[in-house]
């Protein structure tokens, strides 16, 4: 008889293709089936001219905050591209909005001087606010085209110079045709993991082609955080359980908790 914590349990995954590997691959070692569900694609996707400004005058900011793990790996992509030396990058501190980020910063031995407790646009304001670094301090904050405003408008009124630099696009996927669609409207699933409010919005949008069959499993919804919460509540899905912070390992952590042993 298989012992691991979630042997004989189907988990749904709605991250983008090319991340849902990470969460996979946790939930495969706790004995799951993952079924990818990929309602939301990431690509890179940079405007050359406000590239070529940013990198220019890359040398006068005093932060670079990234908001997600995203941002890092196209950013970085692209000053690799450009730089053949990491000193390229002056005396800039980084700024980190939560521990996958944090860890993508750190993946390019480079020191996270800012994080949050809470992994959330406005934690991360607030740290930065902490600092007492920020009157007159020019801010580079990296974005996708989905992020909100909250965190600029906050740096803003707290006397900071703000740049930002949208280097990739979230969009949904239309899995109308997709297998994995197919089989999940068919045989359902113990739980089915939402970690961003794209993807809850994606679902909700694709509802009659993620309907489950009369007889399929009817999964518990778990959220990767408050953000994605307040996406789903508004979308009309029960919120079963929530990470106690925005983080993968919470995640599961959460999933393990909610689900029947």
């Amino acid at each position: 008889m298989n012992s691991a914590p979630l042997a004989g349990k189907r988990i749904a995954v709605t991250r983008a293709r090319e991340q849902a590997p990470e969460l996979g691959r946790r939930l495969v070692a706790l004995g799951a089936e993952v079924l990818e569900l990929p309602l939301i694609s990431v690509r890179k996707d940079i405007d050359k001219q406000t590239l070529a400004d940013v990198l220019l005058e890359l040398g006068t900011y005093d932060w670079i905050v990234f908001t997600s793990a995203n941002g890092v790996r196209c950013f970085f992509e692209e000053f690799h591209r450009i730089f053949d030396d990491i000193r390229s990058l002056g005396l800039l501190r980084f700024a980190a909005v939560g521990d996958t980020t944090a860890a993508a910063i750190r993946e390019q031995h480079l020191r996270v001087e800012c994080q949050p407790s809470v992994a959330t646009g406005d934690a991360l304001a607030e740290a930065l606010i902490e600092t007492g670094s920020l009157d007159s301090a020019k801010i580079l904050v990296i974005t996708g085209n989905l992020n909100r405003d909250t965190l600029v408008r906050r740096l803003e009124e707290a006397r900071a110079i703000v740049d930002r630099l949208p280097v990739y696009r979230t969009e949904s996927t239309d899995l109308a045709a997709d297998p994995a669609a197919a089989d999940f409207r068919r045989g359902g699933a113990d739980a089915i993991l939402f970690a961003s409010a794209s993807a809850v919005e994606s679902y909700a949008a694709q509802a009659p082609a993620l309907r489950l069959a009369a007889g399929a499993r009817r999964p518990l919804a778990g959220s990767i955080g408050p953000l994605t919460t307040e996406a789903m509540r508004k979308a009309g899905l029960e919120v079963a359980f929530e990470a106690a912070s925005p983080s993968l390992d919470d995640l599961v952590t959460a999933l393990l908790a909610a689900l029947p042993q």
